[in-house]
């Protein structure tokens, strides 16, 4: 695995994993516990998400800069040399 794939399985993981605890919140909303467990993901997942942007660029078309055309200029994913 390359370190971006890495990357996007942690926050993919991070991520899986506060959305679902919301769920559960939508039903449960005074599990405190689970509330604190949610923002424990949420905060380990924001390094993860700004070390990856630093990297490779942003993970979301909303993440990019003022310049709402920047991301055209990276490599498409069949570009990449290691995906042939």
């Amino acid at each position: 695995m390359t370190e971006r794939e890495i990357l996007l399985k942690k926050i993919s993981t991070y991520e899986f994993a506060a959305l679902d605890l919301q769920i559960y919140l939508d039903t449960h909303p005074h599990d405190t516990a689970m509330i604190q467990k949610m923002n424990g993901f949420k905060e380990k997942l924001k390094p993860l998400v700004e070390e990856y942007e630093e990297k490779f660029g942003p993970l979301k078309k909303s993440m990019t800069s003022t310049n709402m055309w920047s991301w055209i200029k990276g490599p498409w994913p069949w570009e990449n040399e290691e995906d042939c």
